[in-house]
């Protein structure tokens, strides 16, 4: 009788890791995500909601100083 071969070389499930840092999870109500997409359509690059938000945050923390 022929033995199984078991393989522990399984698939993850998920996307790989696409960096380093501390990941935080939001929820945004619509008027705020309209509010940052109006906001990221106006820059030249169109950043992703992620960068936008990343973005807006910085100005934040220098508009504070």
């Amino acid at each position: 009788m022929k033995k199984e071969r078991v393989s522990d070389n399984k698939k993850k499930i998920g996307r790989p890791s696409t960096g380093v840092g501390t990941l935080v999870g939001q929820r945004w109500h619509d008027d705020q995500l309209e509010q940052i997409d109006r906001w990221r359509r106006g820059q030249s690059d169109m950043p992703g909601r992620g960068e936008a938000i990343r973005r807006l945050v910085e100005l934040g923390l220098k508009a504070k100083k």
